[in-house]
C-alpha cells in the first residue's frame, strides 16, 4: 500500500528533524520525506496539519502475559493497548507462565505475535532456568529462538557465584543481561522505606536494597571486563533511588558497559501517591520520595539514564482488589508512555520535547542495538529507506485517563483521574495501519 502523510511537523530525534513536511511510504517503507517523487499516487492520504509525525515508540518493559493467558485472549488485547499508545516495539520480559526459558516457547510467543500485524515483540529470555536463580540457560538457543537479551525480570539471583558466570558467558558470547538491581534480603517490602511507610504499616524497601545490588554487580562487571568496548554489556532495569542514579553516574564515568532504564511511574509520582492504601499504586519498584523521583527526572535529561519505559503490568480486578500489602504489584502503562513522556519534558525546567521523544525512541533503540539485526537502522528512527514504523500524534487533544477505557486488560494505572495533553490518532508498523486510519 502507499501512503501520504501530509502536512504533519515531522520530528525525528535521532537525526534531529524538526520540520513540517510530507511523508511518503510505499511497500512498509519510508519512501520520502519532504516532497513525495511527482509519480507518486498514494492509496490513502492523511492531513496531519496540526499533528506530529514522530517514529514508533520502542519501550523496553511491557509484559504481554503469554505465555500463559492465551484463554483470555491477553497477547491481543496488550498488543492493541501498545499500538494505541503508539508503541511498535517492545520488550517482553522472561517472567511469564510459563517463563521463557525454552526455545519453543520464544518461537511461539514471536509467531502469535508476528499473525497480528501489530508491535514488534522482543522476547527477553530467562537468565536462569524457571527465574530460580541456580542454573543458567542455554542462551544461544534461546538467542536463535529470537531472544534480545537475558534478565531476570524481578526475580533476584541470591547466588553471587550463577551471576558471575552469567556476565562472563554473556561477555563471551556478546549477550546482554538485563537485571533490576534488588537485595534479595532487603527487597521484600511493599513500599519505599520512609516516614510514609513507618506511619501507614507497610513493610519497606530501603534504597539499599538497590545500592548493595549496584556495587555488587558493578564489581562483577569490572572482573569480567566491562568496558565500553570490551566485556558484558548490563542493562539496569527501572532504577528508583537517588542513590542509585549516584552509583549509575559514577559507573558510566568510570567507563563500564552499562546502560540503564527508569518507568514512567518513578519519574512521576512519588509514595505520597499511595493515598489511602490504594492498590493502583502498589508497585515494583515502589514509588520513593520526592528526592528520589527528581534525581530520576534530571539523569533521564542528562542522559545518565538511557530510556523511560512504561512497565506496563496488566493485573486483573481479582488481583488488585485485596488490601494494599496483598494486591499484586503492576500497573497498565502502553497507552500513557507517550504523554507522559512529553509531560516531564515540557515542564517548567523540563528537558523538553526532543529529549523527551529520545527517551522512547532513539534511546531505548540504541540500547537493543545490534541485537535488533536487520531492524537496528530503522527501529526508533523514522528516515528515508527505513521500516516505516511510525505514528501521528496530535499534541493537543486533552483528555482523562479512565482506566475502563484503556485497551489493556489490566484496568489499573495510578494515574486514574490525571488530564494529560496529547495522543496518538494513527500508528503503523511496517507501513500497516496497526491503529487508527
Amino acid at each position: 500500500m502507499k501512503i501520504l502523510i501530509q502536512h504533519g511537523r515531522v520530528i525525528d530525534p535521532a537525526s534531529g528533524r524538526d520540520e513540517t513536511a510530507d511523508v511518503a511510504i510505499a511497500a512498509g517503507r519510508v519512501l520520502a520525506i519532504g516532497q513525495a517523487p511527482a509519480d507518486f499516487t498514494p492509496n490513502r492520504t492523511i492531513d496531519a496539519a496540526g499533528c506530529w509525525v514522530l517514529p514508533g515508540l520502542v519501550d523496553l518493559t511491557a509484559r504481554l502475559r503469554e505465555p500463559g493467558h492465551e484463554h483470555a485472549r491477553m497477547l491481543e488485547s496488550e498488543m492493541a493497548a501498545a499500538v494505541a499508545g503508539g508503541v511498535t516495539s517492545l520488550v517482553c520480559p522472561p517472567d511469564t507462565d510459563p517463563v521463557l526459558d525454552e526455545p519453543g516457547l520464544v518461537e511461539m510467543l514471536k509467531t502469535r505475535a508476528e499473525r497480528l500485524h501489530q508491535a514488534r515483540v522482543f522476547p527477553q529470555g530467562a537468565l536462569t532456568r524457571g527465574l530460580k536463580g541456580e542454573v543458567l540457560t542455554e542462551m544461544g538457543q534461546l538467542t536463535d529462538a529470537g531472544c534480545i537479551a537475558f534478565g531476570q525480570a524481578d526475580a533476584p539471583i541470591v547466588n553471587t557465584q550463577v551471576l558471575q558466570r552469567a556476565l562472563q558467558y554473556a561477555s563471551t558470547f556478546g549477550y546482554a543481561i538485563w537485571l533490576r538491581p534488588l537485595d534479595p534480603w532487603l527487597g521484600g517490602g511493599v513500599a519505599a522505606s520512609g516516614p510514609l511507610a513507618m506511619r501507614m504499616g507497610l513493610s519497606g524497601v530501603p534504597a539499599a536494597a538497590e545500592t548493595i545490588a549496584l556495587h555488587t554487580l558493578f564489581e562483577l562487571l569490572r572482573a569480567s571486563g566491562g568496558g565500553r568496548t570490551s566485556g558484558p554489556r548490563l542493562h539496569l532495569c527501572r532504577l528508583s533511588s537517588a542513590a542509585g542514579v549516584a552509583l549509575l553516574r559514577a559507573a558510566k564515568a568510570e567507563g563500564l558497559n552499562v546502560t540503564a532504564d527508569v518507568s514512567i511511574n518513578s519519574l512521576h509520582l512519588t509514595d505520597h501517591d499511595i493515598g489511602h492504601y490504594d492498590s493502583a499504586a502498589r508497585l515494583n519498584p515502589p514509588l520513593r520520595q520526592s528526592r528520589d523521583r527528581d534525581a530520576l527526572a534530571a539523569a533521564l535529561a542528562d542522559g545518565t539514564i538511557d530510556a523511560l519505559v512504561s512497565d506496563h503490568t496488566p493485573v486483573t480486578a481479582d488481583a488488585k482488589q485485596l488490601p494494599f500489602a496483598e494486591a499484586e504489584p503492576g500497573a497498565s502503562g502502553l497507552e500513557l508512555l507517550l504523554p507522559l513522556a512529553l509531560k516531564w519534558g515540557q515542564a517548567p525546567g523540563g528537558p523538553g520535547a526532543m529529549r523527551a521523544l529520545a527517551s522512547v525512541t532513539s534511546a531505548p533503540a540504541a540500547v537493543l542495538g545490534a541485537a535488533l539485526g536487520t531492524l537496528q537502522a530503522s527501529c526508533g528512527r523514522l528516515a528515508e529507506g527505513g521500516l516505516a514504523d511510525l505514528c501521528v500524534f496530535d499534541p493537543q487533544a486533552r483528555w482523562v485517563v479512565a482506566p475502563a477505557a484503556l485497551r489493556s486488560q489490566g484496568k489499573h494505572t495510578p494515574f486514574a483521574g490525571y488530564e494529560l495533553t496529547g495522543r496518538v490518532r494513527s500508528t503503523l508498523v511496517g507501513g500497516h495501519f496497526a491503529h487508527g486510519a
